[in-house]
């Protein structure tokens, strides 16, 4: 009978225990075991929403793509396939301004230096570098014209400028130094004939002339851009083009290239001045470079300029316009800072006597026009290919200015 009752309460014990723990006295030892089960419930609940998410989210994914979905998929695909290069870009308007410009006279460009003064002066005009702080002066681009006295297309070249803001562009002229400026005060050329000296065709006179040009455009601290164009040359698009065009492109246009005619050219005479065969080169005479690279030409002391003029002494051609700066651009080694090509056409197709074909007064033609317009295969900025080929063009007789007045606002969209 004792036994029975001993084993009763050790029957009895554990649900005592259990009992006291929650209506008698609670230790600290059974608050620990409460919070760990609230804890490992948490887990387990937390664990248990993750898989169903994970099993939601695996089960839709593998399951098989709606049809509308597909044809997305494979027109998206498609699309990246067959996408082709997009078109080079370049701004198509100006930097922002005052609501009304104002063709304001620009100094004159005249000045009592002489030519090494004039090109140490320019070799240490600040080099502008990085992106121009906001609010500050908008790029300029130097419009440079090589000419022999007057400017025969002066008229279309107005047009090209009229009613834009002088901010954006500075005009400099190298003409014989007995020329005198006959156009009228209010003409945009007036005052803009730089201090000059007489040239000669395939003379290194002209190559002094084109360096004269960018030292006198160097010496304004907002010219970035710097063109060279001839008294026969004309613009084939508006003002907003070219500004647009040239200030955002990344390199300098000098043609610059090699082949058995430019070799036939080389001398020995220039290997014991350090121009050996592999960096001469040949190109076309009118450029448009960065402030960079007019730096370095109006700099050019001892590199390359010297060596052309010494083998151009008692020569009747020694042909230096066409193979000094095409060379120079090599030994510096611009590579991929030059685009290798000029902007300004010409048609070699009809050469007469080295020189390309002249157009004269008959030929000047909306066609004419359109198909140098219409050249697109050029690379800039990168991209291989779609982009404007020429901005100028050359050699147009002074009897083509009526005619090319009367297409400026139909076909170039100025004037």
């Amino acid at each position: 009978m004792k036994e029975k009752d001993d084993t009763h309460k050790q029957q009895q014990l554990p649900a005592m225990r259990a009992a006291s723990r929650f209506g008698g006295k609670v230790s600290l030892l059974d608050v620990a075991l409460v919070l760990l089960l609230v804890s490992l419930g948490f887990v387990l609940g937390l664990t248990s929403s993750n898989v169903m998410f994970l099993r939601s989210f695996y089960s839709s994914a593998l399951m098989p793509p709606s049809p509308k979905s597909l044809l997305l998929s494979s027109t998206t695909t498609t699309a990246r396939a067959t996408s082709k290069t997009p078109p080079p870009v370049y701004p198509s308007s100006l930097p922002p301004g005052n609501n009304h410009p104002q063709q304001r006279r620009q100094p004159t460009a005249m000045h009592n230096m002489t030519d090494d003064e004039l090109f140490w002066r320019a070799s240490m005009a600040p080099k502008l570098r990085g992106r121009r702080p906001p609010g500050g002066a908008p790029k300029k681009v130097a419009f440079m014209f090589l000419v022999r006295g007057d400017l025969p297309l002066r008229p279309l070249w107005e047009k090209f400028f009229a009613g834009q803001r002088a901010e954006l562009y500075s005009i400099y002229v190298h003409a014989h130094p007995s020329y005198s400026f006959a156009g009228s005060p209010d003409s945009i050329f007036y005052g803009r004939y730089i201090p000059s000296k007489a040239t000669k065709w395939g003379d290194a006179s002209l190559v002094d002339a084109e360096r004269r040009l960018l030292a006198n455009a160097l010496l304004d601290v907002d010219n970035e851009r710097f063109a060279l164009l001839s008294e026969a040359c004309i613009p084939v698009y508006n003002f907003t083009t070219v500004y647009g065009y040239l200030t955002g492109a990344n390199t300098s246009f000098v043609d610059s290239y090699e082949n058995g005619g430019s070799r036939s050219r080389y001398r020995d005479f220039f290997a014991g001045r350090n121009i050996t065969l592999a960096k001469w080169r040949k190109g076309a005479q009118w450029f448009e470079m960065d402030r960079a690279l007019a730096l370095e030409v109006a700099a050019d002391n001892e590199l390359c300029i010297p060596a052309f003029r010494d083998f151009c002494v008692g020569r009747q051609e020694c042909l230096i316009d066409e193979h000094y700066l095409p060379t120079l651009v090599s030994l510096l080694g611009w590579g991929r800072r030059n685009a290798n090509r000029t902007l300004t056409y010409a048609d070699w197709k009809r050469p007469v006597n080295r020189h390309p074909h002249t157009h004269t007064a008959e030929e000047v033609t909306e066609k004419l026009i359109g198909e140098i317009r219409a050249d697109k295969s050029c690379s800039y900025n990168g991209a291989r290919s779609g982009a404007i080929c020429n901005l100028f063009a050359r050699k147009f007789t002074p009897d083509t200015l009526q005619p090319l007045l009367r297409l400026a606002s139909k076909v170039m969209a100025f004037g």
